[in-house]
């Protein structure tokens, strides 16, 4: 998938994985796409509760090796 901007958020635990998302989403466009990497298991239901709170459109989300991998277009 193509993004625009990558942020790398693995050995954060919550809430930095997010709050480091809202900053990057911070500094995108509307409709450009932001890929999250991150460690902490909980950032799954972290990304999707904040996608609901904010608009932003959660595209996807995958788990591999222990890493999970967002990405989120900026509404």
């Amino acid at each position: 998938m193509n993004f625009d901007k990558e942020l790398d958020a693995r050995g954060l635990n919550c809430p930095l994985p997010i709050l480091r998302t809202k900053k990057a989403l911070g500094e995108l466009g509307a409709g450009q796409v932001l890929k999250i990497v991150a460690t902490d298991p909980g950032a799954v239901k972290d990304m999707q509760a904040f996608a609901k709170q904010t608009g932003n459109e959660l595209m996807s989300s995958a788990e591999a090796g222990g890493e999970f991998v967002f990405f989120m277009k900026k509404k």
